[in-house]
C-alpha cells in the first residue's frame, strides 16, 4: 500500500534550513539523497549543529556526544 506525501505537511515541520533545498518537505527523497552521500538529514542534527550545513555522520557523531 502506498501512502500519499504529505509535503506540505512536512515542510511546515522541517528542522532543515538549507534554503535552496529542492527535497525539502519530501522526507523520502531527502533520506534517499543523504544515504547515497554517506550522510545524515540535517532534521536529525541539533539546530546548533544543523545550521554548519555538515552532514557528515562524523558530525553527527560528535553533535550528539559520541
Amino acid at each position: 500500500m502506498e501512502k500519499e506525501c504529505k509535503a506540505s505537511t512536512n515542510k511546515a515541520s522541517c528542522t532543515c534550513t538549507y534554503e535552496p533545498c529542492s527535497r525539502k518537505g519530501l522526507c523520502c527523497e531527502c533520506v534517499m539523497f543523504h544515504r547515497r552521500n554517506k550522510e545524515i538529514p540535517g532534521c536529525l542534527f541539533p539546530p546548533e549543529w544543523e545550521r554548519k550545513y555538515d552532514r557528515s555522520i562524523a558530525a553527527f557523531l560528535k553533535a550528539w556526544g559520541k
